[in-house]
């Protein structure tokens, strides 16, 4: 009696098909999210610190913010610093993927059957995910100490959705730099600039307290625009303007990294 050779078996779908990507990307960005919510000093400088800082802000400037707009410190801190642990958060992503190219781990999964876009896509999905925890729990602590949103349910979900655009944006950028360098000096310096762009802004102080030379950099900054939305979002005020001056901004910055990402990954990922 002739046996026939078993036919080789062949997986059910294509290394490229959409379903493998979605899959395969769920899983990953469980991975990184589990490996954060494990790190202490993650949680700690995503979750901990920024209210921490808010309380220190509320105590110190919150009466002369007061004095100058005649209205709650906490309608510029809370945005101010919601957006702030949305971007400067991004050098997490960035650091993290320079261990794990410096482990192998990207070489690894690059040669087995994965979906290639799985691997930077479940990074932007985590990235999403723990600026909307991040958000929660500045908006959270804002809530306990007066915030309020004066504009309805609608306005209040449109607040939470910036830090997401924006700290997305920021994170491609972030990542774009790390794929390119193994040193974390370029990343620390890139937050450095996201500092000073959250610094330099309208969340602090009103533009006019600003010295003259400086008041057109602040004002057409990306955080600036940020910042006057949430603003208008919460508490009542221009929201049209700044919110289309944000969203370009985001796009542009993020479409700025699309091409240098894609080719910096796939080099990281092969040596």
């Amino acid at each position: 009696m002739t046996t026939q050779a078993a036919a080789p078996v062949r997986p059910q779908h294509p290394e490229s098909s959409v379903r493998l990507l979605v899959s395969q990307t769920l899983v990953q960005t469980k991975r990184i999210l589990t490996r954060w919510g494990r790190d202490r000093v993650t949680v700690m400088e995503a979750l901990v610190l920024p209210v921490l800082f808010m309380l220190v802000l509320y105590i110190v400037l919150g009466r002369l913010i007061y004095a100058i707009t005649h209205d709650s410190a906490l309608y510029s801190i809370v945005p101010l610093l919601a957006l702030g642990g949305a971007i400067s958060g991004s050098a997490f992503v960035a650091i993290d993927l320079m261990r794990e190219q410096s482990s192998g781990l990207l070489t690894r999964l690059w040669v087995m059957p994965v979906h290639r876009a799985s691997g930077p896509l479940s990074r932007i999905i985590a990235e999403a995910v723990r600026i909307v925890v991040t958000t929660a729990v500045m908006l959270g602590a804002g809530v306990l100490l007066g915030f309020r949103f004066r504009e309805g349910a609608m306005a209040a979900v449109m607040w939470m959705g910036i830090p997401v655009i924006f700290g997305m944006a920021f994170a491609a950028l972030t990542t774009t730099v790390a794929l390119y360098t193994s040193k974390t000096l370029v990343v620390e310096a890139v937050e450095l600039w996201q500092l000073m762009l959250i610094f330099f802004s309208t969340g602090l102080l009103p533009l006019n307290q600003y010295p003259h030379w400086i008041q057109p950099v602040v004002a057409h900054q990306p955080v600036s625009y940020a910042i006057a939305a949430m603003r208008g979002l919460s508490a009542g005020g221009p929201v049209l303007a700044p919110m289309i001056a944000t969203l370009l901004c985001s796009a542009g910055i993020a479409a700025a990294c699309v091409v240098p990402m894609a080719i910096g990954y796939r080099r990281a990922s092969t040596h």
